[in-house]
């Protein structure tokens, strides 16, 4: 199965009058609920994930091209290191969702990451999520220059302390 066939299997970038970011539609399974079918807490991360991953997919590379080393020569992957969630609302079985990411910060081998759950335009969830590179080793790496392009390019009023 090719990305040709489902084009917006990964989400989409939008840029509007809200600014750039990442959106990617997410339905609430059973599995993703308690008994009373409410979105169990834990769910929120997995989609939170799940839209890191396909933003950075969509910025050019992608999970399993960076710890084979074929993006940058060296083995590595982004490993979260610092992550916050506000609850406000619950979820529910068969909700579609909407998680968006956006860049807030770049750091020298770290990107800060703001991330809302909504439906229907309305949150749910929000989080911080600062994730930082490392090679396969755990030693952190400087973001390369097509990586921090990717991103800088979605941080528009974003600080920058990599200077």
């Amino acid at each position: 199965m090719s990305v040709e066939q489902w084009p917006d299997i990964a989400g989409r970038i939008v840029n509007d009058a809200n600014g750039q970011r990442h959106i990617l539609p997410v339905r609430v399974y059973f599995e993703d609920t308690d008994a009373g079918g409410v979105v169990y807490h834990a769910s929120f991360v997995r989609y939170a994930e799940r839209g890191r991953t396909d933003f950075l997919r969509l910025l050019g590379t992608d999970a399993r091209r960076l710890i084979d080393g074929s993006d940058s020569g060296e083995p590595a992957a982004f490993v979260v290191r610092r992550m916050t969630f506000d609850y406000a609302r619950p979820g529910r079985m068969d909700d579609l969702l909407e998680v968006e990411t956006r860049v807030k910060e770049l750091g020298g081998a770290s990107v800060t990451l703001e991330q809302t759950i909504s439906r229907d335009g309305v949150r749910l969830v929000s989080a911080d999520v600062i994730v930082v590179l490392v090679a396969i080793s755990g030693k952190p790496l400087r973001l390369s220059g097509a990586v921090r392009e990717a991103f800088a390019a979605y941080a528009k009023g974003a600080k920058s302390s990599a200077s």
